[in-house]
């Protein structure tokens, strides 16, 4: 089978942003990201940033970015604690609502109208995101409420988040891993990538049409294939998890349109 032609990369009107392994890695940025992404607003692309990592809120995410050269305004950021709010206030608000998981999820669970409880006998729902506090105790009540028909949401899939060159710490997922081992059970509903729910909230807010929109990210089973399940462009660096050649191999949603080496390239 012939490989998949790579035609020259196009000017789109907005750009979405993975954050950990596409715009930094750490506290280092990656270097000429900030020129790079200075040239696309200069041009009058708008900019989004979007992130799995539902451990601070778009108001820490936009000053970090700020510091490391990036202007960014807290409405720029959407997390998949945001989208999760946004799914519980749609379908479970005055739920009772188990959290594992950190003071951001806390918080938009709150938010939606969900009343947040303890004891998994009275969870309505089970949330599950990254939790670096997470005890057996926690994973037991999670396990407990699940056995017990509790509705179950998650924000995030991904084993392992990037920190550094090669560097990774346990993610959302390696809780999610543990709970379908134990139950057979997967989530009902997945707030972030590779679902389009977290793309498509942050064109809403651009105003901006997905085949107009493209998602620019460093992991194919996420960034990639959530771009490309939403109808957006799909740009693919390799400054994070992606490699040539597991681009190279990569089919079907998981597959790139365009390939970059970081995103200083984009124009």
């Amino acid at each position: 089978m012939s490989e998949k032609p790579v035609p020259p990369l196009p000017h789109f009107q907005a750009y979405l942003f993975d954050l950990d392994g596409t715009v930094y890695l750490g506290e280092q940025v990656i270097p000429g990201a900030p020129a790079a992404i200075a040239r696309l607003r200069a041009r009058g692309a708008g900019v989004m940033y979007i992130t799995n990592k539902p451990l601070y809120p778009p108001d820490e995410y936009a000053a970090k970015l700020t510091r490391l050269g990036l202007p960014t305004t807290p409405a720029e950021v959407i997390t998949s604690a945001n989208v999760l709010g946004d799914v519980i206030a749609a379908a479970y608000a005055g739920a009772r609502v188990l959290v594992i998981g950190e003071e951001p999820v806390r918080a938009e669970v709150a938010r939606a109208g969900a009343l947040l409880v303890e004891d998994w006998h009275e969870a309505q729902v089970l949330v599950a995101s990254w939790d670096r506090e997470l005890t057996y105790a926690k994973l037991d009540a999670a396990l407990q409420a699940l056995l017990h028909g509790a509705v179950y949401l998650a924000t995030n899939p991904d084993a392992l988040c990037p920190v550094g060159q090669d560097e990774f710490v346990p993610d959302c997922g390696a809780l999610l891993a543990a709970l379908a081992a134990m139950t057979g059970r997967e989530p009902d509903v997945m707030a972030g990538k590779p679902g389009p729910r977290l793309p498509l909230a942050a064109l809403a807010r651009l105003g901006v049409a997905p085949a107009d929109a493209a998602l620019v990210g460093d992991r194919l089973s996420t960034d990639i294939t959530c771009g490309n399940r939403a109808g957006m462009g799909t740009i693919a660096v390799l400054t994070g998890e992606a490699t040539a050649a597991s681009i190279a191999a990569a089919t079907g949603e998981a597959r790139p349109d365009y390939v970059v080496g970081s995103v200083a390239e984009l124009e």
